[in-house]
């Protein structure tokens, strides 16, 4: 509950944070004398709603190596090393992208993919994961993180935020409007009115926008184990991967990229979880055998 508190608490405060700059720079007015301009809000809502989502894609990687310490492997030092290494590149020749920088972070067991770009993405992997599970195992969950790369995973969020986003301050500012017009017929729409109240439907808004970031989030996971079963060639692989995920307490990520995990902590408000239950996923898994 506090980990999904503290990302919606983010996501949110980065709208309303970009929304007040706006204000500030004389960006904000969306009505003039003839009433509601929608082409200027609609315009105003895009770039309030893209920006942080843009840069956040934009940065990912290198904010990912940061949050989570991780080290890649560029020359390797360990025959542990040099298989991640091979594997991967061995995934990613099936996916047809480029090899993915790999890297390697002390934690518990979990793997994440990210990057703004199918050819200049990172794979990681934790030393939890590795410890876990046996070669195919952990090969299986390579393959699920380049999968994720493969099918543009982290761009097609971003966008999907965006849009939400957009859509958010858009509405948000309507009904503003709305309300401060019937509290001062004589008024512009902008009052004290339309800012409380498009902050409120803001932060509503934002909390129902999260909810469908999180059921596409819940969506691609499917495909992305689908995508490691045929890259692996069969999906048992797969399969066992996630039952071993199963019987351990998946390790905490960043919130930029807990969505690029193999897996996460269940959630008591299922709404908002990022992946769907491993019980699901095995069970799509079994179904694509038959």
């Amino acid at each position: 509950m506090k980990r999904i508190s503290l990302f919606l608490a983010t996501n949110i405060a980065v709208l309303l944070v970009i929304a007040v700059i706006a204000n500030i720079l004389g960006l904000g007015q969306i009505a003039d004398s003839s009433g509601l301009n929608l082409g200027s809000l609609l315009a105003l809502s895009a770039i309030i709603g893209f920006t942080g989502s843009i840069i956040s894609l934009l940065i990912s990687k290198r904010m990912a190596k940061w949050q989570t310490g991780a080290h890649v492997i560029t020359q390797p030092v360990s025959v542990e090393e040099r298989w991640l290494l091979e594997s991967v590149s061995k995934l990613a020749t099936k996916a047809g992208i480029k090899t993915p920088e790999v890297a390697i972070y002390d934690g518990e067991a979990n793997a994440f993919a990210t990057g703004a770009f199918k050819n200049s993405a990172l794979v990681a992997v934790s030393t939890g994961l590795l410890e876990a599970m046996n070669r195919d195992e952990v090969e299986a969950v390579l393959a699920h993180e380049v999968a994720h790369v493969a099918n543009g995973d982290m761009v097609t969020m971003t966008l999907i935020q965006g849009v939400l986003n957009t859509f958010v301050v858009f509405l948000s500012r309507i009904v503003g409007y709305i309300v401060d017009k019937q509290l001062n017929r004589n008024g512009n729409g902008q009052g004290v009115g339309y800012f409380v109240t498009s902050i409120v439907c803001q932060i509503v808004f934002g909390i129902l926008a999260s909810m469908i970031v999180a059921w596409f989030s819940r969506h691609r996971e499917f495909r992305a184990d689908a995508g490691a079963a045929d890259y692996m060639g069969q999906p048992n692989s797969m399969i066992g991967a996630l039952i071993r995920l199963g019987r351990i307490v998946p390790g905490p990520l960043p919130k930029s990229i807990q969505a690029s995990g193999i897996s996460d902590k269940p959630s008591i408000m299922a709404l908002f979880s990022t992946h769907p239950p491993l019980e699901d996923r095995i069970a799509a898994l079994q179904h694509s055998r038959h």
